[in-house]
C-alpha cells in the first residue's frame, strides 16, 4: 500500500479517459479509480515514475512498497535523465546522477544537467553511457573545457549537444566534431555582449571545419561575424533552424540575407524576441563600467593610472563570461 504522503501528494489515479497509448486497464481501474497503488500493472507504476524526476524516484517514489522499487529499477525508466540543482543540502547531486546512470545499464540515451557537475562526473556518463544520443548541460560551471572534450570524445554516436553558460573553446569544438560525426543539432548559449564589442570566429570555423551535417545550430550570445555565418553556410549545406540572436557582430543584410533566405527554414535574428529563450536573457550592455568615489582630501588620479581589468578573449575573458563570474585571480 502506498504511503500517505504520498497519497496526499499525488492523489488518486485517475483513469477514465485513457490516452489510446496507455496499458490496458484491469476491470478495477475501468471503474475510474485504483485504490491499491501496489497492486498496479508495471507499465501503468512505469509510466507513473517516468513522470518524476529521478530525485523524486530515487529519494521518495521506489520506497512507496516493493513493487514500486523493483520498477524503479529497470533499465528502460532510466533511458532519458532530467537532473536540476535542488535548493536540499541533503543531496548529494553527484552521488545521484551516478547512481542514476548505473540504473541504466548502459542504455541511457538522453541526460540533462542544470546547475551542477564536475570534469570527473560527465566522464563517468560518457564512460557508461556508449549509447548516449543527446548531452545538455546548463551552467554547469565546474565542467571545464579540457574535462568536457575529454568526456565528448568517447561519444561517437552523440546527435544532439548543448553547452548553454559552460565552457566549450573553439578548438575544443574542432575535437567535438571529429569525434562525433552524427551531431544535428548543437546549442552553444552564453550572455549577449553590447559593449565592448568583442569579435572572435574561432567557434564558428570550428563548426565549419567538422560538423557539416549540422540542421540545428543555436549560437546565442556569439562573438562570431558576418564571415564566421558565411563560413558556416558554406561547409554545413543541412541548415534548417540557425538562432543567432543576441550575437550583435553579425548584421544579416544583403548578399548575407539572400544566401540565409535561400537555405535556411527558420533564422533567428540578432535583435530578435527572447521570449521563448528557456534561460535569462538579458544582455551585458557594458562590461567594465564601474563607479569609485574618491576620499575628499585625495586627489583624482588621471584616468590611465586607473587598474582597469585587462582580458583575453579566449582564456581570461572566455572564463569571466562562461565559467564562474568574478572569481578571485
Amino acid at each position: 500500500m502506498a504511503s500517505s504522503s504520498l497519497n496526499s501528494s499525488m492523489g488518486r489515479l485517475s483513469l477514465s479517459s485513457p490516452s489510446p497509448s496507455s496499458p490496458s486497464l484491469t476491470p478495477e481501474m475501468k471503474d475510474g479509480e485504483y485504490r491499491n497503488w501496489s497492486e498496479l500493472p508495471s507499465e501503468l507504476t512505469s509510466s507513473i515514475l517516468q513522470r518524476l524526476g529521478p530525485i523524486e524516484v530515487l529519494e521518495k517514489a521506489q520506497k512507496v512498497c516493493m513493487s514500486w522499487r523493483s520498477v524503479s529499477k529497470d533499465p528502460a525508466m532510466w533511458r532519458k535523465i532530467v537532473m536540476h540543482n535542488v535548493e536540499d543540502l541533503r543531496y548529494n547531486l553527484d552521488i545521484m546522477c551516478r547512481h542514476a546512470v548505473d540504473r541504466s545499464q548502459g542504455g541511457l540515451v538522453e541526460i540533462e544537467i542544470w546547475d551542477f557537475g564536475t570534469d570527473s562526473l560527465v566522464n563517468y556518463i560518457a564512460d557508461s553511457s556508449g549509447k548516449l544520443r543527446s548531452l545538455k548541460l546548463v551552467k554547469c560551471y565546474l565542467v571545464t573545457d579540457e574535462g568536457l572534450t575529454e568526456a565528448l570524445v568517447k561519444l561517437p554516436l552523440l546527435e544532439e549537444l548543448e553547452v548553454s553558460y559552460g565552457s566549450l573553446s573553439g578548438e575544443s569544438l574542432k575535437s567535438v566534431g571529429q569525434s562525433c560525426p552524427n551531431l544535428k543539432i548543437l546549442k552553444l548559449n552564453h550572455k549577449g555582449i553590447k559593449y565592448p564589442r568583442l569579435f572572435s570566429d574561432d567557434d564558428a570555423l570550428a563548426i565549419a571545419a567538422t560538423m557539416n551535417g549540422l540542421r540545428h545550430l543555436q549560437l546565442f550570445g556569439n562573438n562570431l561575424t558576418d564571415a564566421g555565418l558565411n563560413a558556416i553556410l558554406d561547409c554545413c549545406p543541412d541548415l534548417e533552424h540557425v538562432d543567432l540572436r543576441q550575437c550583435f557582430n553579425v548584421n544579416i543584410v544583403g548578399d548575407l540575407e539572400n544566401r540565409c533566405s535561400e537555405s535556411i527554414k527558420v533564422l533567428r535574428r540578432p535583435n530578435d524576441s527572447t521570449h521563448d529563450y528557456p534561460y535569462d536573457a538579458s544582455v551585458i550592455i557594458e562590461m567594465y563600467s564601474f563607479e569609485y568615489e574618491f576620499p575628499d582630501d585625495l586627489d583624482q588620479p588621471d584616468v590611465d593610472i586607473l587598474d582597469f581589468p585587462e582580458f583575453d578573449l579566449t582564456d581570461d575573458l572566455r572564463s569571466f563570461l562562461y565559467g564562474g563570474l568574478f572569481d578571485e585571480r
